[in-house]
């Protein structure tokens, strides 16, 4: 559990370094979930394609298309040196810290993206 936490708190750093708009001193803060209700909303996605919401980050880096989609969109989660403590997480897990620099609207174009992967 420490370890995943650590793990948090190392991409969010790595993010805003990367040119993610932080807050001052909200590097090592997550902001409580009542900040932001809106990346609370749930991103359908087309079954049985990647979802923001339920697909593990690890399972989307080891598809060569939804890594690419990750390369697209959000690029320093994919050069992470922590990356192997969050695989267990989605996107939207890590959406909930400000440092992740990823709200709402980046999510709805990260899922639009994965649908439009076509099924083999």
């Amino acid at each position: 559990m420490r370890s995943t936490v650590a793990g948090l708190a190392g991409i969010f750093v790595l993010l805003a370094a990367a040119g993610a708009s932080t807050q001052s001193g909200a590097a090592d803060t997550p902001a409580p979930a009542a900040t932001a209700p809106a990346a609370t909303a749930s991103i359908p996605a087309a079954s049985p394609k990647a979802s923001v919401e339920a697909t593990t980050i690890g399972d989307l880096v080891t598809n060569d298309k939804t890594k690419a989609v990750l390369q697209q969109d959000m690029p320093a989660l994919l050069t992470y040196d922590g990356l192997d403590q969050i695989k267990g997480m989605t996107l939207r897990d890590i959406s909930k810290y400000p440092q992740a620099d990823l709200d709402q609207t980046k999510l709805a174009k990260i899922q639009k993206d994965f649908d439009a992967i076509p099924t083999p």
